[in-house]
């Protein structure tokens, strides 16, 4: 149970990317990773006098720090594959996020990238095929009860036509957050009023298939 426990907390939080956040990392909108949250519960010995009173506590996310590997498909008409999902504590804010996840047991990121994406998607693809990479960043985000601290490397892979999708590999708790997915071009993230990250993905796109790449 502890060996299942410890692999979720490294793979189940392998889809989100941040906003830009001061010195350069980035965080998830809405959200101050590492610090603790006000909320209301019952009252205990430091709390003002009289049974029905309530106060104040702190409940503080777990720290959690990773580094990932985002592999990004790219088919024949120069779109890429994004998931949707949530997190389980605000599945009312869905969002377009990349397939990818944390490296794992001494794995190069091309790597991380293959294993993620036959895991994530169901495609098969050997790690010297990815191309970049094309941008990194350092974000942070929470999640459920973490606040993480992600270091991200973009790469990239052509797709023929009518690659098949599936997501029949992975995690039960990434069936339960991921909900759809779609490719996507520049001019759609450009145009669209969706919630997607990295939130500069259509200029990470634009380098990628400028001149046609990948090969």
């Amino acid at each position: 149970m502890e060996a299942r426990r410890l692999r979720w907390r490294r793979r189940a939080y392998r889809g989100i990317e941040g906003s830009e956040a001061p010195g350069g990392s980035r965080r998830y909108p809405g959200h101050t990773a590492g610090r603790g949250v006000l909320v209301r519960g019952r009252r205990g010995p430091s709390c003002a006098s009289g049974p029905a009173h309530l106060c104040s506590f702190v409940v503080t996310k777990i720290p959690l720090r990773r580094f990932t590997a985002r592999a990004l498909p790219i088919d024949d008409h120069d779109r890429v594959l994004l998931l949707y999902g949530f997190d389980p504590v605000r599945p009312d804010q869905p969002f377009w996020f990349t397939i990818g996840g944390a490296a794992e047991g001494g794995e190069t990121l091309q790597e991380a990238a293959a294993r993620e994406l036959f895991e994530e998607v169901g495609m098969r693809a050997d790690p010297q095929e990815f191309t970049g990479p094309y941008a990194s960043s350092v974000i942070e985000f929470e999640w459920s009860d973490y606040a993480i601290t992600q270091d991200q490397t973009f790469f990239a892979i052509r797709v023929g036509p009518g690659a098949a999708v599936s997501f029949e590999h992975m995690e039960q708790i990434e069936k339960d957050t991921t909900t759809a997915y779609r490719w996507w071009s520049v001019a759609e993230l450009e145009s669209t009023r969706e919630v997607f990250f990295p939130e500069n993905l259509a200029e990470i796109l634009r380098k990628i298939t400028a001149d046609g790449g990948p090969a």
